[in-house]
């Protein structure tokens, strides 16, 4: 159990991960909740986010929830295997981490509220793991699209830092890096808690609240 357990918390080596393939996952129409696209093109005036925060199962359903949201997706991003699959991410071969694409209006949901929804929703301090969930698939990760994003994480990060030692946690792990490419997982995947509504979540967040003050922008 102990080798299986540093195997599974362990990057793999470039030379060494999957070679995947060239074909892309196909994609269902529509999102089962929101019934917006779940792949492009958006509309002009969205904006699009990309987090890691633990089994995306339950990591969608947060972010599908909030209001000014126009849809969510489930995938697979920050690995080095192309258009791989969920066998093959569990394996811990790819490198890649389950995310959720997060599609926004910012004129009615800022991206410091779904900072706000990502930091309090797991607990980031954990490594290669969330909860009782192991390996590298489970790393928490903020992935930037842009300058401006990237200054709002690490922002955040340090705010929620403080927050979080003052209640007796460790240091934040969360890697934020800009945004790798994103594959989609498999449709069974997407919004798999609005079809199994008392399937596995796997979230647990710390309890503590991010001090960032801002739900949504007017």
């Amino acid at each position: 159990m102990a080798l299986f357990s540093k195997h599974k918390t362990r990057m793999p080596e470039a030379d060494k991960a999957l070679p995947g393939r060239e074909q892309t996952m196909p994609v269902p129409a529509s999102h089962e909740v929101l019934g917006t696209p779940l792949a492009p093109p958006f509309p002009e005036n969205m904006e699009v986010a990309l987090f890691g925060l633990g089994c995306f199962w339950g990591a969608e359903r947060v972010f599908w929830q909030a209001d000014g949201v126009y849809t969510t997706s489930v995938g697979y991003a920050g690995g080095m295997t192309p258009n791989p699959t969920y066998e093959e991410v569990c394996s811990a071969a790819t490198g890649h981490n389950e995310v959720v694409q997060v599609v926004f209006d910012p004129a009615k949901i800022s991206y410091e509220a779904l900072l706000q929804l990502f930091w309090e929703n797991h607990n980031p301090t954990q490594g290669m793991r969330q909860g009782n969930d192991v390996g590298t698939q489970y790393r928490s990760g903020i992935y930037v699209y842009s300058d401006a994003q990237r200054a709002a994480a690490e922002l955040t990060r340090d705010m929620f830092q403080a927050r979080l030692g003052e209640s007796g946690y460790g240091a934040i792990t969360t890697e934020i890096v800009d945004a790798p490419d994103y594959y989609f997982a498999e449709p069974y995947h997407q919004q798999y808690l609005a079809e199994n509504p008392n399937g596995y979540c796997g979230l647990g967040g710390t309890g503590v609240t991010c001090p960032i003050g801002v739900a949504t922008t007017d």
